[in-house]
Parts: structure tokens; sequence; C-alpha cells
């Protein structure tokens, strides 16, 4: 579960939540500007947070703070970012694509701030159907053409040659088919396996879905929504369904022979892009995500005073 907002860290009770997360065995992250993190990184440590995103709108950080309009900031996340890795939080950047963007300069800035790690979004446009956003339909920033998009999202691929970058290979590719009209190969997995909850605690299928699915109450027991749909090119949803649509349909090629039912299980393995999306998985991914641990931990036994948590 990550939790977004607005801005959560001014909720007056957000180190309870996540450790009321934690306690129910989830592994709980939070995205925050990163203002107040200095203020509530010890409490989220000890509630058990295990991730941290920080927005980041530009390379140059004079302009993030311009943008943000929030003098000195760039201090503060410098500050977060520091004491969060002495506890060994990983802490990833989470940069929008937008006009005050440099992706050759930003692996620089990154990591002299600190991240570990950084995670793009795309430009949308969708009306949300959910009242517990706060949105821009209209900024210079973001209203890219559709050529920009693309350039934006070939930088982002270039740029994981010197940083570590979270968006998938097969997402990428993927936006870049919705942003020229192409057919997608992946459905989107919310409303089965990704969902969003607002501050009344109702669930949607996504932010841009135009009626709740229920109350997180009764989640249990709210069909799974698994119409395909290629809608919107929100990247926390493309990245986890590039990666999660092949697993699912083995999983659904399973079960299906479980019941007996062989020819459901044939049509569940021959899906549209079940291939592209295990091999994004095996290839691009594993290995990656295989890497980054084994630095994790090597860094952690290399003299950090905080606890080893393996």
């Amino acid at each position: 579960m990550t939790l977004q907002g607005g801005e959560p860290l001014v909720h007056p009770a957000i180190s309870s939540l996540v450790a009321a997360a934690t306690r129910a065995g989830i592994d709980c992250g939070l995205i925050t500007n990163g203002w107040f993190l200095p203020r509530h990184i010890e409490a989220l440590v000890t509630a058990g947070i295990k991730r941290l995103l920080i927005s980041i709108d530009s390379n140059n950080m004079a302009s993030h703070e311009a943008n943000r309009g929030l003098n000195g900031l760039n201090a503060r996340i410098e500050e977060g970012i520091a004491r969060a890795r002495t506890h060994c939080i990983p802490v990833w950047a989470c940069v929008t694509v937008n006009r005050l963007v440099n992706y050759e300069a930003l692996p620089e800035a990154l990591e002299r701030l600190g991240f570990d790690a950084v995670t793009f979004s795309y430009p949308r446009r969708e009306r949300f159907g959910s009242s517990s956003l706060v949105y821009s339909e209209d900024s210079a920033l973001v209203d890219l053409r559709p050529e920009e998009i693309l350039a934006a999202l070939e930088s982002i691929k270039q740029m994981k040659k010197r940083f570590r970058v979270l968006d998938p290979n097969a997402s990428l590719a993927e936006v870049a088919r919705f942003v020229r009209g192409e057919k997608q190969l992946v459905p989107c997995i919310a409303g089965h396996k990704y969902f969003y909850i607002d501050w009344n605690l109702d669930v949607w299928r996504c932010e841009p879905w135009a009626e709740p699915m229920g109350s997180v109450f009764d989640l249990d027991h709210i069909p799974d929504q698994r119409e395909a749909c290629n809608a919107c090119m929100m990247s926390c949803y493309r990245h986890a369904s590039a990666l999660m649509h092949g697993a699912i349909a083995v999983t659904d090629s399973a079960q299906a022979l479980a019941r007996g039912d062989v020819r459901s299980a044939v049509s569940s393995l021959f899906q549209r892009g079940v291939a592209f999306s295990l091999w994004a998985l095996a290839v691009d991914e594993w290995p990656r995500a295989a890497l980054s641990s084994l630095r994790t931990k090597g860094k952690r036994r290399e003299g950090s005073a905080a606890p080893v948590r393996e």
C-alpha cells in the first residue's frame, strides 16, 4: 500500500496509519513533497515504513522549489533522504514527465540528493471520478504534444544506462503505443489486482473511473472488475499491469486446469500480450531487482549502525 495526497505528511495520524498497515502485514510506502520529511522520518521508521517516494519536478532544484512555491525545499529533501538512508529505507524520486525536466542532467541531480532510484509518471488529462484528488487540467508544464511524450519516453529508456529507473521497458513500450494510438498488448489490472482507495475509504478501480466499487470494508465481497481497459496511461497501473499480466494468465490457466477446464486453461495462456509480459518480467525486471537486493544487503552490512533487516 502506498499513501499519497495531496501531502500525506500533513495528516495528524500519518504515523499511526503506517503502523496500522504494518501490523496488518502490509508493506507500506508513502509519497511526499519532502517538506515535512525531517520532522516525521523517525516516527515513520518506528511505524514500519518500507519505502519513501519524493516528488521531484526538475533536475534543477531552484526550478523545483519555484514550481512548488517552497523556498528551502532542497535542503529539507536532502536531510530527509540522509536520515532515511541511515535506517536503510529506500528512497525513490517520483518525477512527472514535464517541461522542467532535463533527462540528461537528471541522474547527476538525483545522485547528489541521495536517491536510490527514480520512477516516472506520465501526463494525464482524464477527469477523475473520485472527489479526493486535487489536479489541474491545463498546466503548460504537462500539456505535451505526442512527439514530446515519445521523446521523453526514449530519454527515460536511455537513462536506465546511468541510473536505476523503476519504469519497466514493457510499460514504456505500452505507453508509447498508447500515445501513437496503436493497439495495446496488456489490459489494465485495476479492479482486480490493483485498487485506489480515497479518503472516504471507498474503493475505486482507478482514479479516473466513473464510480467506486464499494467500501473498503466490503472489499472481500466486491466482484473483480476484469474487463479490458486501456483508457489512460497512468504509470502505477501501467507498470503493474505490464509485469503482472503474464503471471495472472498463468495462475488463471492453472486454476482452470484444476477445474478440468482445458479450453479455458489454454485460452488464458494465449491471450494477447502474455508472452510479452512474461518476457519483461524474466529478462528486464527480475535480474534488476535481484541485483538491487544484493547491493542493498551489501550496503547494510558495510557499517550502518541501524539494525540489519533481511
